[in-house]
Parts: C-alpha cells; sequence; structure tokens
C-alpha cells in the first residue's frame, strides 16, 4: 500500500482504539453513511456534463470535490475493515485482495489466471460484447448459482437498491444473457404518446411526468416498480415474488 494508504488505516484503527463515538461504531449503523456518502459522490460525478469530462471537471474544481468525495467513500471502506478486523473477521488487505482476485478472475481477456498481463495482441482483440458476456457467465461459475442464468439477472440485483436503478441493472443483465428473457416493451399505455426519446433530458421529464400521474391517482411509484420487478422475477424463476 501507498504512505497515504497506510496512514489511513492507521488513523481509523487508533480512532477505533481511542475515540468512545467511532469505537460504538456497528457495520450496521455504519449502513447509511455508506449509502449516503456513495450519493454523494455520484452527485459530483453528474454536476458536470458527461460529454466534457474530465475537461470541465479540471477547471471548475469538479475533481477537487470529487478527491474529496471518494476521500468519504474510502473512509467507510477502511471503517468497516477496521471494525472487521477487531471481530476477527478480515482486514483491510483482505478487502483490497478479494477485488484484485475478481479483477483478474473476471477479465480473462487482460490477465492471465496467474494475474500476469495478457500479451499485446490478445489485448488488441476483445470485444466488448464477448466480455460483457463472459463477465455474467464468471459471476454465475463463482457464485455457483443453481438457478437458470435468466434468474441471475434479478438475484444479484442489491436489494436496498432503489427501484429505478434496480429495474435499469435488470434490463441491462438480462440482454447479457445468451437469450433476453424479458418481454418485449410493447406500445405505451392507451393515451399516452409514443415515447421518441433523445437524451436524458427528455427521458427524466417522461419520468416525472409518470410520477406526477402516479402520485395524481395516489399511486406510489417507487413500490409499484419494485412490485413488478418482483412479479417478473417470480414468472421467470418461480420464486415467491412476496419474498
Amino acid at each position: 500500500m501507498s504512505d497515504a494508504v497506510d496512514r489511513l488505516v492507521w488513523v481509523v484503527a487508533q480512532l477505533r482504539e481511542h475515540c468512545p463515538w467511532t469505537r460504538r461504531l456497528t457495520h450496521a449503523v455504519l449502513t447509511e453513511y455508506l449509502i449516503e456518502e456513495a450519493y454523494e459522490a455520484v452527485e459530483v460525478i453528474e454536476s458536470a456534463p458527461p460529454a466534457s469530462w474530465p475537461e470541465v471537471a479540471l477547471t471548475d474544481g469538479t475533481y477537487e470535490k470529487l478527491r474529496l468525495e471518494m476521500g468519504d467513500v474510502l473512509f467507510q471502506v477502511v471503517l468497516h475493515a477496521a471494525i472487521a478486523q477487531g471481530a476477527g473477521g478480515f482486514t483491510f488487505d483482505g478487502t483490497a485482495q478479494a477485488i484484485t482476485d475478481k479483477m483478474i478472475r473476471r477479465n480473462p481477456h487482460v490477465f492471465h489466471a496467474d494475474g500476469s498481463l495478457r500479451e499485446p495482441q490478445d489485448l488488441a482483440v476483445a470485444r466488448l460484447e464477448d466480455i460483457e458476456k463472459n463477465w455474467e457467465r464468471i459471476k454465475t461459475v463463482e457464485r455457483a448459482v443453481g438457478a437458470a442464468e435468466a434468474d441471475a439477472a434479478f438475484t444479484e440485483v442489491p436489494a436496498h437498491l432503489p427501484a429505478l436503478a434496480a429495474a435499469a441493472k435488470v434490463v441491462d443483465r438480462a440482454a447479457r444473457q445468451p437469450v433476453d428473457p424479458l418481454p418485449e416493451p410493447g406500445p405505451p399505455p392507451s393515451g399516452l404518446d409514443p415515447m421518441v426519446l433523445q437524451d436524458e433530458r427528455e427521458l427524466g421529464a417522461e419520468l416525472f411526468r409518470l410520477v406526477q400521474r402516479s402520485r395524481a391517482a395516489g399511486l406510489d411509484p417507487e413500490r409499484a416498480l419494485r412490485q413488478h420487478l418482483a412479479a417478473l422475477r417470480h414468472d421467470l424463476s418461480g420464486t415467491d415474488p412476496t419474498g
């Protein structure tokens, strides 16, 4: 590790030993902070237009803001590792080793099994479509999932992910299956103009109009989408949509 990372690990260890507030923290207590810090980092990233990164970010201070927010995220990782180490679980080094091993394992187009870099001619021919499908295949093998591949698109979505983000992940992961298990989107409901979306601004406006209509009808859009995802999972895998 670098001197800066070593220093951070040491600082957190001292806080755990000598600071009563830090010492009482648990994994469960920190959950809300982990989510909050991640969202704050996302907010900084989205504050600059995607097309102008990194030019704008370098000149308007966005990169400096992101540096600080990523530090907050890293602090959460180191703190969780310190709590685990105190309980005899794992260390920060163990966390780093785990993700390093996973990245080597899931990117055989870049690395040999021993972690060494592949030859230049091999690196030059990797195709994005093959990489994504291979990633999903390796994940399935790693987790020894006994269910069909179609179900993996649902079971691996974090339970606490907001429904809209979860739906996007389900769609993306299902599309990387050998056969997309999801039904075709179909035409919009009767009475609605067909959606011809040009960019995310139009998509945001359309989603907001849908939220407005749902609230006017006394419906909860987040819960509705979450229930729809559960129903899809039930239809494709035969599991109980209520959990």
